[in-house]
């Protein structure tokens, strides 16, 4: 072993072995001193054995060279390694702090997350320009929450808007009023958006808003289900990550009684609920397909609503509402 190993073997012995180190070096001395020529007593005791030294010169031992040493160091430095991780246990990346993790996980934590199934319906609009998912998404939120309220619609598109405007209540209410009197599937009426290969972002204020407003109009139809004696059947249809929803809804009504039937063309699995009246009817399939809900009301209501869910695609249902007129 040549004298730069001895050296640094030498140094870590000082780290991990603390006060053991002078003991050591001690032995280490007073081996030296029995093992050298310097000790009659050994030297005579050799010839006198007849043992003779093949180098002509006595062997020394060097503290790193001894196994037992190194046994020592190898077991020593072993242990304050162990002691030092689970002292201060190393970290993951994405980790900034100590994590207890559970020992096992539960199948249904396994599950990926649903993603957002309804964003497809965005290529049914008629929009000059795509909108960004976030506001898309906040937009068919809004008009979920007012489908069924009884405002007029004009005043419904303000409410679904507004929160990307605030404080421009009276910009909104001429734009909604230019929305609601013009052809909505022609941009060019309004006369708002003239540039058309633009961002969203890019856009001017009046212009988001213009954009939002039909967007909101578009949708809130989208998801209304008109039905009358005159017109006791109607069709919608909804585009999702997995596909087409088809819904078709019969109506008839005699008298005081009501009845409703929904078939559903379903592209995953999923639940039907249908609720007026104070009555619901639930159906419910494990495969895509076909699937209907009936429901027999024994007094007219101003509004039906039926709710689709889907939990492979979306964690929240998508709501309809079937408002029948005489």
């Amino acid at each position: 072993m040549n004298s730069d190993s001895e050296s640094l073997q030498n140094h870590l012995l000082a780290w991990v072995l603390a006060d053991n180190v002078d003991t050591h070096e001690q032995n280490s001395v007073e081996s030296e001193d029995i093992a050298g020529v310097d000790n009659p007593t050994k030297e005579a005791a050799r010839s006198k054995n007849g043992e003779q030294d093949l180098e002509g010169t006595p062997q020394t031992f060097q503290l790193g060279e001894i196994p037992t040493v190194q046994e020592r160091f190898q077991a020593v430095l072993k242990r304050r390694l162990q002691i030092q991780i689970e002292n201060h246990p190393p970290l993951f990346p994405w980790e900034s702090q100590l994590v207890e993790y559970p020992d096992c996980v539960e199948e249904r934590s396994l599950a990926l997350t649903p993603a957002w199934g309804w964003m497809a319906q965005q290529s049914k609009l008629s929009l000059p320009i795509p909108l960004p998912e976030k506001v898309f998404r906040e937009l068919l939120e809004q008009c979920q929450a007012l489908l069924t309220s009884s405002l007029p619609l004009g005043a419904k598109l303000v409410q679904v808007v507004e929160g990307f405007f605030p404080n421009e209540s009276q910009t909104l209410n001429d734009i909604a009023g230019l929305v609601l009197r013009s052809t909505y599937r022609s941009v060019d009426t309004l006369g708002t958006m003239p540039n058309m290969q633009s961002d969203y972002s890019e856009l001017k204020p009046p212009q988001q808003m213009a954009l939002s407003l039909l967007a909101a109009k578009q949708l809130l139809e989208s998801l209304t289900l008109p039905v009358s004696p005159s017109q006791p059947v109607v069709e919608k249809q909804w585009l999702t990550s997995a596909g087409p929803l088809t819904l078709r809804v019969e109506y008839q009504s005699q008298g005081q009684v009501t009845q409703l039937h929904v078939h559903a063309e379903l592209p995953a699995k999923g639940t039907l609920k249908l609720k007026g009246s104070g009555n619901r009817a639930t159906a419910k399939s494990s495969t895509p397909g076909c699937l209907s809900v009936e429901l027999h009301c024994p007094h007219p209501n101003p509004i039906y609503t039926l709710e689709v869910e889907f939990p492979e695609l979306d964690r929240k249902p998508l709501l309809f509402v079937i408002n029948p007129t005489i």
